[in-house]
């Protein structure tokens, strides 16, 4: 059975083109700083850090899915990154947390416009130990800890006076205090197991190098590469 045809947007933004590069800027396998993922991207995070333009090289889109497989997607920021995984605090309670207790799988992308690089980071969540989520609140500006307490993040609100109200309650009450931790805000470890790096081309030709992790006993080929530390990387199109 034919499709019927759709009637045409309203919008039509299809003419929206810039050139990525003033010179083509290829990423090819004998640029890899690192052949694993985590040193790689510190290279590359280091740049966007030093890049004029990129306010929050840290700033990452974080997606999840419930249990039945719907997605959702939002930005975080990136805290702390090793081989260990990739660090990142919120709200237990939220629709993230409640994603992630139902299904741990996630996946972090960081954008930076301004050099025409993505990374693309898949693996599973995991809680952090209290205590470790206890030091990273006791660091942050007070009136991020506050924040953190007078809001029940996703749930629904009469409207803005509501947490002005409780802004003044939380803060009257912890006056000259240490404020405590709630029970549902703490962190999270992303383990990944795919680590992709995308590099923008003008011609839209674009270089494409992914991470994964793979038995070590898998052997060199024509397209897969022994990286370092359980890691293989290959290329591919884009």
């Amino acid at each position: 059975m034919a499709a019927t045809p759709s009637a045409p947007l309203s919008v039509d933004i299809s003419g929206m083109r810039i050139k990525y590069l003033d010179k083509k800027e290829l990423f090819l396998e004998s640029d890899l700083a690192c052949r694993e993922p985590i040193g790689q991207f510190k290279v590359w995070f280091d740049e966007a850090c030093k890049t004029p333009g990129i306010l929050e090289a840290n700033a990452m889109c974080l997606a999840t899915a419930s249990k039945d497989g719907t997605p959702s997607c939002r930005y975080v920021l990136l805290k702390n990154f090793g081989k260990e995984g990739f660090r990142f605090f919120t709200n237990y309670s939220s629709r993230k947390g409640k994603d992630l207790a139902e299904n741990p799988k996630a996946a972090l992308t960081f954008y930076w416009e301004a050099l025409k690089r993505s990374v693309r980071i898949e693996g599973l969540a995991e809680k952090i130990s209290a205590s470790e989520s206890d030091k990273y609140f006791h660091e942050r500006p007070r009136d991020s800890q506050i924040g953190a307490v007078v809001s029940h993040q996703s749930t629904i609100i009469h409207g803005r006076e509501e947490l002005a109200a409780r802004e003044r309650e939380i803060t009257a009450q912890y006056e000259n205090k240490e404020i405590d931790r709630p029970d549902e805000w703490g962190g999270y470890l992303v383990v990944a197991n795919k680590v992709e790096f995308w590099q923008g081309q003008s011609n839209r030709v674009h270089d494409r190098i992914v991470f994964r992790k793979a038995d070590a006993s898998e052997a060199n080929g024509e397209t897969t590469h022994l990286g370092e530390d359980g890691w293989v990387f290959e290329r591919l199109a884009p």
